[in-house]
């Protein structure tokens, strides 16, 4: 693998991916990507806090939602991230997804379209344009940045198809999603490239690092436990993912009844996580010791993944930096 990189949740410490932001650069990784996750951590005061302690790995948002920022303050902040990291920022952006959106009082309209004007008026902003645009969710007039970024990429969160074609058709780049196979990607390919097409590109000018949970443990049992808790909580709290997953409707309803959705307990997701046999898990994520997650990572690379970030599901990052990262 050419490009490897690490990405993060609120379930790492910040101190603690502080540390492993340091390690994995000292390791050649070449990003760290930070989620927004639902309502515990912010990824833009992440990977400003990373960018001082790194000089080199790329530092992206995996993802930000349009709805709640303004797009010329989005872009300054991005102007000022590229400044604090010397050119590394990324820009990772997406619609949000339901419930969440309804329950922080975001009518989740048209997604399609607010993606395309925060994507299409970013990068005009971030070229020194003076931009015009009235849009049905972004308006500006006569706006310029007054400080230029070096370059900052903007990749859009995809995971339905419809949005890919649009990742295709107007970003630098697709953040594809986890918890989906090999086969999901073969198939999301075929949109990316029509997007890509309608803007006179290749495939090949539409970056496609994608986030891959990789439930590694010396001890199996706990890296299948770590994987069947984690299929479970995403197919209970975000329906998006469960339709891309490729898990019958079937499991998706009987989890979703045992869970109640999103906000759900502990108690509730150890339930349904009985639900989920390991070979559904090994389907959508890299699972087992070293050799076994190398292998399945591998499989997503040669499914269209340029470049994949490891999320560390049962917490051991250090073996994942280690094993797939060479010091130098």
């Amino acid at each position: 693998m050419e490009r490897v990189g690490l990405y993060f949740t609120a379930s790492t410490p910040l101190a603690d991916e502080l540390l492993y932001a340091r390690l994995a650069e000292r390791f050649g990784f070449s990003s760290i990507w930070q989620g927004e996750t639902r309502t515990e951590r912010d990824s833009t005061v992440c990977i400003a806090a990373m960018a001082t302690v790194t000089d080199r790995v790329g530092l992206g948002t995996g993802v930000l939602h349009t709805w709640t920022r303004n797009v010329v303050t989005l872009a300054t902040t991005f102007s000022t991230l590229d400044e604090l990291s010397g050119g590394r920022a990324r820009l990772g952006i997406g619609a949000l997804w339901e419930p969440m959106a309804s329950k922080i009082g975001i009518e989740r309209k048209n997604p399609l379209n607010a993606v395309r004007e925060y994507v299409e008026v970013l990068r005009s902003l971030f070229r020194g344009d003076e931009v015009n645009f009235s849009g049905q969710f972004v308006k500006v007039n006569g706006i310029r940045l007054e400080r230029i970024p070096q370059r900052v990429p903007v990749y859009v969160g995809a995971t339905g198809p419809k949005m890919a074609e649009l990742a295709g058709e107007v970003a630098d780049g697709i953040l594809l999603n986890y918890l989906v196979s090999p086969e999901y990607n073969r198939e999301t390919l075929k949109h990316i490239e029509t997007g890509a097409k309608k803007a006179g590109r290749a495939l090949s000018d539409v970056d496609r690092p994608q986030l891959l949970a990789v439930s590694y443990s010396r001890d199996l049992e706990k890296a299948h436990q770590g994987a069947r808790a984690m299929v479970t909580e995403y197919l209970a709290m975000e329906p998006h993912i469960a339709i891309a997953s490729g898990v019958s409707q079937k499991v998706v309803d009987e989890v979703r009844e045992i869970t109640g959705g999103w906000p759900t307990t502990k108690q509730k997701l150890e339930r349904a996580s009985a639900l989920i046999d390991d070979q559904t898990a090994k389907k959508l994520m890299a699972v087992g010791d070293e050799e076994d997650c190398r292998r399945q990572i591998l499989e997503y690379v040669r499914a269209g993944c340029t470049e994949p970030l490891l999320f560390a599901v049962t917490g051991e990052v250090l073996p994942l930096v280690h094993s797939f990262g060479a010091e130098k």
